[in-house]
């Protein structure tokens, strides 16, 4: 059987690091180095690739702009703050210059947006899908990047916006969802094809949290990988778990769309551990950034598991936590 994502970069490319310290050993989103001065670099990369992570026909505005948020995601969920961004592509002739044009325009809306440029890259040829890798810098002061391995036992858990929105997006681009009202359709496909970076929010959380990532591959699935870094087990209480408007009706009609929404990926948003004592500091961070936050559970012993549990304390058993690539 083939070695798993984490796995397989555990057992053959975290070697390659050399044991230096900037690379975190690849357990994290990121690595930083340190600069002159009192700041240190932050650098992540994501690759997306057509098939996997969009569909070819989704608007080319929309993939790039997925593109660079993907990635200014990792740097929300570290605490940066976004400086520049390396951009490579990988273009099969079914791309013509005027879908080229249309995914230059998406990133230069978002450039603007976020305040960040294209500071160069690559461009080849493929037969395959079309793919792009994107590697983001970010800037902040040395030593308080937030990591996946400082969450602690007692702990709160928390999470921002909603979740579950990215995997019922999936659904509707793949042409399901078909009752559910169209407003809520077309508002969880562009959850789905637009993610929010949590910049703002990252940065309020500098200080405040013990341990951060963002909801790439699912919120139990990601959880997961919080709790084996930082050594910790958690509980989520389902009830807690913030669900939008759309996400609430598409449950409503089917619900087993929860389990989707608490297993699917694609949301992007924060995940972060920080003490009881904090939660006045929390909120005022998010106050801060404009962005909602909710205090789904909390962090216990060291099994490193992830328990879901409703109401009753029953359990709710996962058929698969989250996304895998392999």
């Amino acid at each position: 059987m083939a070695r798993g994502e984490f796995e397989t970069i555990a057992a053959l490319f975290a070697p390659l690091a050399r044991g230096d310290r900037a690379a975190l050993g690849l357990k994290d989103d990121a690595a930083r180095l340190r600069l002159s001065g009192k700041d240190e670099l932050i650098v992540t990369a994501d690759a997306l690739v057509a098939g996997v992570h969009f569909f070819d026909s989704d608007p080319p505005a929309d993939i790039a702009r997925k593109a660079l948020r993907t990635n200014l995601s990792d740097l929300a969920a570290k605490g940066a703050r976004p400086v520049g961004y390396f951009l490579s592509i990988m273009r099969p002739r079914s791309w013509t210059d005027a879908r080229l044009a249309a995914f230059a325009r998406g990133l230069a809306a978002d450039g603007a947006a976020f305040d960040i440029p294209l500071l160069g890259g690559d461009s080849t040829s493929t037969p395959g899908p079309f793919s792009v890798a994107i590697t983001a810098l970010g800037r902040m002061r040395r030593g308080t990047m937030l990591r996946r391995d400082g969450a602690k036992a007692g702990d709160d858990l928390w999470v921002s916006g909603s979740i579950g929105d990215g995997a019922l997006g999936l659904l509707v681009a793949s042409g399901n969802l078909a009752k559910l009202p169209a407003a809520h359709r077309k508002a969880l496909l562009a959850r789905y094809r637009v993610p929010q970076p949590r910049l703002a929010l990252g940065r309020a959380l500098v200080g405040v949290a013990h341990a951060a990532m963002d909801v790439s591959d699912g919120l139990a699935a990601d959880l997961g990988h919080l709790c084996d870094a930082s050594r910790v087990g958690a509980t989520i209480e389902l009830d807690a778990v913030p669900f939008s408007g759309a996400a609430q009706a598409a449950i409503a009609l089917d619900a087993r769309l929860r389990r989707t929404a608490i297993a699917g990926g694609d949301d992007y948003e924060l995940l972060f551990a920080a003490p009881p004592s904090a939660r006045a500091a929390v909120m005022r961070a998010a106050r801060r950034a404009g962005t909602s936050v909710a205090r789904i559970g909390h962090f216990a012993g060291r099994d490193r598991k992830v328990r879901i549990v409703d109401s009753q304390s029953r359990v709710l058993r996962l058929a698969q936590a989250g996304f895998t690539h392999y």
